[in-house]
């Protein structure tokens, strides 16, 4: 275990408590099964504003006088357009600096995940669920609680920015069925 994810879990240990495994999610640009379609939805939304935004700003339509009907046209689409820029790239960038900022481990007597400042634990030996999920690029998910993977999880944002879905999962962490295997042999001790 590297000394800036030690520094980091140690202010959350308990007395007597071990750390077994940390880690932390895949670092860099991930893309999921969801991005076959928001990519596409992403590219629809901001191509449309940046039209807009173009013909309102530079079209044909800028040099008429209309009793400042064109500055409403003009300021009504920025909104849009900020909103379409961020689809199409601003969110890769933000899941990425979300996920630099999240540690995970398995200690002797719980799961831990830091995000921020705020922290998520559970008891080894009582998680309602262990379930994993492998991904292509050989990382994995693990799952400790119902609905937190799949469809049934997706509120919405969680598909835009996966690092912010369930606080208690460890998202796309490297050697996922060994840190499995450990979780759930402690979880019988």
């Amino acid at each position: 275990m590297n000394a800036d994810l030690r520094q980091q879990l140690q202010p959350h240990l308990l007395p007597h408590e071990r750390i077994l495994w940390s880690g932390q999610p895949k670092q860099g640009l991930t893309l999921s099964g969801m991005d076959a379609l928001l990519i596409p939805f992403s590219l629809m939304w901001g191509g449309f504003a940046i039209f807009w935004n173009a013909m309102v700003w530079f079209g044909p339509f800028g040099g008429v006088d209309d009793g400042g009907a064109d500055w409403f046209f003009k300021l009504w689409g920025l909104p849009f357009l900020v909103i379409g820029l961020y689809l199409i790239a601003g969110r890769f960038v933000h899941d990425a600096w979300l996920r630099r900022r999240i540690f995970y481990a398995v200690t002797d007597q719980r799961v831990i995940v830091l995000r921020g400042g705020s922290v998520s634990s559970l008891d080894i030996r009582r998680l309602p669920r262990l379930d994993l999920a492998q991904h292509r690029d050989g990382t994995g998910t693990l799952a400790f609680e119902p609905g937190t993977s799949g469809w049934m999880a997706a509120n919405g944002l969680n598909w835009w920015l996966p690092a912010l879905a369930s606080p208690t999962r460890f998202f796309r962490i490297q050697d996922p069925r060994r840190v499995y295997e450990l979780i759930h042999r402690n979880a019988q001790a």
